[in-house]
């Protein structure tokens, strides 16, 4: 069990570090463990200003990802638009948003029940 949390916090480490890489806003992690019949066991959150920065905090996290812990996300979905990307990495997802769509679709209040971390950006 130990490793699996190691692992996760290591992935999450990562994420957030290809996030920040590129200057995306407003990171906050969602500790799904909790609840039941969840999906996953986090879920990152964040967002970029335009379809450009939303793609290149994905490569970002893709391209640290790989160079750190050498996974592959399962499953990227969104990437034609660029609004609402979701990467997912079987037991942590990544959702890179527009603010616009952030706002409407407003995950934290979905997920309210789940532990919320605001990850503090120094940009």
């Amino acid at each position: 069990m130990t490793k699996d949390k190691t692992s996760a916090d290591q992935l999450i480490t990562t994420i957030i570090g290809g996030i920040e890489e590129v200057k995306g806003k407003e990171i906050t992690i969602l500790d799904l463990r909790d609840i039941e019949n969840t999906v996953c066991d986090y879920f990152i959150v964040c967002e970029g200003t335009s379809n450009t920065q939303v793609n290149a905090i994905v490569n970002s996290i893709q391209k640290q990802v790989s160079k750190t812990t050498k996974d592959k996300p399962w499953h990227i979905e969104g990437k034609d638009n660029a609004e609402w990307i979701l990467m997912d990495y079987v037991n942590v997802v990544v959702h890179i948003f527009q603010k616009h769509i952030r706002d409407y679709y407003d995950i934290e209040s979905l997920w309210g029940d789940a532990k919320m971390t605001q990850i503090e950006t120094s940009y």
